[in-house]
């Protein structure tokens, strides 16, 4: 216990999903609980804009908020120093300045670890591809586009093996081809995209609506080729080698792809703070966690967003992660709020999360939206369109979550009115069957 009569609830992780928490986390207790947030730094980034910021779209500043304010103004306290081990046998997480921090309830939403290590070659360093998975990474990415647009040669964008959000690999894809037109060097790149998923607009998810379609068609309008269920072997300077794997797992072709730039977004692991923590998570890393976002051997850790373990949704030839999206993630935050509030009132959990899915993958002169329900198939609803509205949504939704996390909001009240409104809801009904522990 931490000593304080108040129950202590620490949120380890301040991104899209942590920052959130936060907010809601404190809005649903008050007074009742003291909050803390564990994170590595005190600058929260808006993970979604990072495309734009390697094309120079956005300067890295745009995208940023200091959160030690926001937090202070909310009652929460922040702790920059980062987390090096979890400990739930004791209650307990070691911080990155040598001490240690006891909770009575944690929250994990760290995200994931970029394995760029288990590929030979991946990864801008010391590697030989770019990322978009980090601002920092994207800012390298920039300097590396300039100097594409300069000697101009062929891209390779995509998602490897282990990967589990492909929605930015196209989001970049198509930005890139964007602005190399807008450049007028698009006619001398020759642009492939290299994917794990057996087929272009399966996104982890067994496709929703005709993605397959919309995105067949957007990558043939554009002269991008492509490699589905796609295996990277390795990666050198200017060559990458990948299997092309067939429905039985043999190979059905080796490919030799030459490029002067890649973009590939890495393997997903847990973080090294969880990883090999028995009873916490699976086998690479990733938070186990119930139909209540709460681990079913230390029933006071709870987790969210992309660290949380979910299966596949079905095999393929090539291993596919599953994508935890921005809204599907939001309604993990509702459900652990409502829970600990819950808790802390002396009853049983019960909130369960919809894992509802609301995507806005923008290609800079128009984009897809799909909204699917639930995330997981098989769905209530399962919708994709095509426009240039969607680049003008996503602007739109940038300029506003950047905004939400600034005032230090959660969900504002219209917000919440516009979601019911499309039945976009964030909690399962009472009565809804129960859907079983993930693993």
């Amino acid at each position: 216990m931490t000593g304080s009569k108040k129950p202590h609830v620490v949120i380890l992780g301040a991104g899209l999903g942590g920052t959130v928490a936060a907010f809601e986390i404190k809005d649903a207790l008050g007074y009742a609980a003291d909050v803390t947030v564990v994170n590595q730094g005190s600058t929260f980034h808006f993970v979604p804009s990072n495309p734009w910021v390697a094309v120079r779209w956005r300067k890295r500043e745009a995208i940023e908020v200091q959160l030690e304010p926001v937090l202070r103004k909310r009652d929460i306290r922040l702790l920059p120093q980062g987390c090096t081990r979890v400990r739930p046998a004791d209650n307990q997480i070691d911080l990155g300045d040598g001490t240690a921090l006891d909770y009575d309830y944690l929250v994990i939403a760290t995200g994931p670890e970029l394995a760029f290590d288990e590929i030979e070659g991946l990864g801008p360093t010391p590697g030989f591809t770019q990322s978009v998975c980090h601002v920092d990474h994207a800012e390298v990415a920039a300097d590396a586009f300039d100097a594409l647009a300069a000697n101009p040669g062929p891209v390779i964008i995509g998602a490897v093996q282990g990967a589990s959000c492909f929605g930015p690999a196209y989001e970049f894809a198509l930005i890139l081809d964007t602005e190399l037109r807008r450049r007028k060097v698009r006619d001398k790149v020759p642009m492939t995209f290299v994917t794990s998923e057996p087929y272009i607009g399966h996104l982890g998810l067994d496709g929703v609506g005709d993605t397959r379609g919309l995105l067949e068609s957007e990558m043939r309008n554009r002269h991008i080729k492509w490699i589905t269920s796609a295996r990277v072997k390795k990666v050198e300077a200017g060559m990458m080698h990948v299997e092309a794997i067939d429905d039985d797992g043999s190979i059905k072709a080796n490919h030799a792809l030459p490029f002067t730039y890649s973009m590939m977004l890495p393997p997903f692991r847990g973080v090294s703070a969880v990883r090999g923590v028995e009873g916490l998570v699976n086998p690479r890393g990733f938070i186990l966690a119930d139909k209540h976002q709460r681990n079913p051997t230390f029933h006071n850790v709870y987790s969210l967003g992309v660290c949380v373990a979910i299966p596949p949704v079905g095999p393929t030839p090539v291993p596919v992660g599953v994508p935890k999206t921005g809204f599907m993630i939001e309604s993990m935050v509702t459900a652990i709020a409502h829970n600990l509030r819950q808790e802390i009132n002396g009853q049983a959990p019960t909130n369960e999360a919809t894992w509802n899915a609301i995507c806005l993958a923008d290609f800079g002169d128009g984009g897809v939206a799909f909204f699917a329900q639930p995330q997981i198939p098989p769905r209530n609803i399962n919708w994709a369109a095509s426009g240039k509205w969607v680049h003008l949504a996503k602007v739109g939704f940038e300029k506003y979550f950047i905004g939400k996390v600034k005032r230090g909001e959660s969900v504002p009240f219209y917000e919440r009115m516009a979601l019911d409104l499309i039945g976009a809801h964030r909690l399962k009904e009472p009565s809804s069957t129960p859907t079983g522990d993930q693993a």
